[in-house]
């Protein structure tokens, strides 16, 4: 039961990184240092109190950029990649049940399970940021950013303390994402068929 439990936390940090890179790093370092959350023996630096005070500047700065319209979208270039990297970081962290003679299967099931989680909620939060950029011309940007970071507090403190409940809230909203994606590629293939 606690590997299943360790795999739907890391599940739900890696989908909190696709909305904000540090938040959940900043959330599992407070909770691995309270000891609330067991951590992979390599990650065991998340807990160490430089690194707490380090994601605790580090959250605050990207949450505070993140207001301001015309950065958050050139923030968005360097978030996407950072944020797949800090999915297959929280992952990993929880995949401490493999053990040292896994190592390369404990970073290849982080790589697939957290990176893409995360690149996939990342990817999401791009296009909706990029619509409300064009759409209100980035007046309601910052809105927009106010509910992503709030989403992803919530969402690590859920994978922390209820880790089911945040593991199906990512898999409700996946599969909204993917019915969104799906009416959006036959849109235009309807739309070229009636023309015609």
């Amino acid at each position: 039961m606690q590997y299943v439990l360790s795999v739907l936390i890391g599940v739900g940090l890696a989908a909190a990184c696709g909305m904000r890179v540090f938040v959940p790093l900043l959330v599992l370092s407070i909770a691995a240092k309270a000891h609330a959350v067991q951590l992979d023996p390599a990650m065991a630096w998340i807990a160490s109190t430089p690194a707490l005070v380090a994601l605790a500047v580090a959250a605050v700065a990207e949450i505070v950029a993140y207001k301001f319209p015309v950065v958050d979208n050139l923030l968005d270039t360097i978030a996407t990649p950072s944020a797949i990297i800090a999915g297959v970081l929280v992952a990993e962290s929880q995949f401490h049940f493999i053990g040292a003679d896994g190592a390369m299967l404990k970073w290849a099931a982080a790589a697939i399970v957290g990176g893409s989680v995360a690149g996939v909620v990342q990817g999401a939060t791009v296009l909706i940021r990029a619509k409300s950029t064009a759409f209100t011309a980035g007046v309601a940007n910052p809105v927009f950013a106010l509910a992503e970071s709030l989403s992803s507090v919530a969402l690590s403190v859920t994978a922390v303390v209820l880790p089911a409940l945040a593991a199906l809230f990512v898999c409700v909203a996946l599969g909204l994402a993917a019915l969104a994606f799906a009416r959006r590629k036959k849109k235009p293939v309807a739309a070229a068929t009636a023309s015609r």
